[in-house]
């Protein structure tokens, strides 16, 4: 495995990489969430990049970048052990060069949810993005499930932009109890923790209302709503039942949508996502 720092080291490195390549971007901190997006994409590419970069444009509070957990020497022996070929970790003046004054916004479908509770927050991920996606010119670009709202905005972001990366969502991964893995994690209590999975719970409340053949909205909402009243530690921000395509809220589920919520405990945010399919 070669660490590179620089977009010159990454340019050469790349010149001579067998193709198709994958990239797996991650902020970090990595996880075996992080382990599945490597093994999909060695699994399906000749050359593996691995980037780690905490990108400082899609944080809407200093204190919360500065906060953020990283441990480089950990990150590099898990992508090694996965069998990555290249990691790009670069200091953040190299991703966002002396005098940067861009932005890509990605319209409509980074507007709610995520994007109403953290203004500018997809516009920072659209924008390192589309940087990586230029710089490593792979063929496919693996994230996870979870956060299906910035999947969304990053294919929307590589369609409009005439990117020709694929963009492929990678099932959520969990912990035994329901918790989907994050790196925001390491932030909770013992307390938080045992009280974090309510989360998923919340989902499946709605998931069972659904399979059960209710279709109106509000009810699915009302149902993780309850759920997550059931848990003191619980402060919801938002609860969702969204079309699948616009993120739009819905009043009857009528076809492909999307059930995610918000949910702090105390200083730790978390949120999760169960897609609903079309009848």
């Amino acid at each position: 495995m070669v660490v590179l720092r620089t977009r010159a080291e990454l340019r050469e490195a790349l010149a001579a990489a067998p193709r198709p390549i994958g990239l797996v971007p991650t902020m970090g901190w990595l996880h075996d969430g992080h382990r599945e997006l490597m093994r999909r994409a060695r699994s399906e590419n000749r050359t593996t990049v691995v980037t780690i970069f905490v990108n400082p444009r899609q944080f809407n509070e200093a204190t919360d970048y500065t906060k953020y957990p990283r441990d480089e020497p950990r990150d590099l022996a898990i992508a090694e052990s996965e069998g990555v070929d290249l990691v790009f970790a670069p200091p953040v003046d190299e991703i966002y060069l002396p005098g940067f004054d861009t932005s890509v916004s990605a319209g409509a479908v980074a507007e709610p949810l995520e994007g109403a509770a953290r203004p500018g927050h997809f516009d920072g991920v659209a924008t390192v993005v589309a940087i990586l996606f230029d710089l490593v010119r792979a063929d496919r670009a693996y994230f996870g499930q979870k956060d299906a709202q910035q999947v969304m905005v990053i294919r929307q972001m590589a369609r409009d932009l005439a990117i020709p990366t694929e963009v492929i969502a990678c099932p959520t991964v969990r912990e035994p109890d329901g918790l989907a893995l994050s790196s925001r994690n390491v932030h909770l209590t013992p307390e938080q923790r045992a009280a974090a999975p309510v989360l998923r719970q919340a989902l499946l409340a709605a998931r069972a209302r659904w399979d059960a053949g209710e279709r109106s909205a509000e009810v699915l909402r009302g149902a993780m709503r309850a759920e997550l009243a059931t848990e003191p530690l619980a402060e919801p921000e938002y609860v969702s039942v969204a079309d699948g395509r616009t993120l739009a809220e819905l009043d009857r589920v009528d076809g492909p949508a999307l059930l995610s919520l918000a949910v702090r405990f105390g200083s730790t945010r978390l949120i999760d996502s169960e897609p609903l399919p079309a009848d």
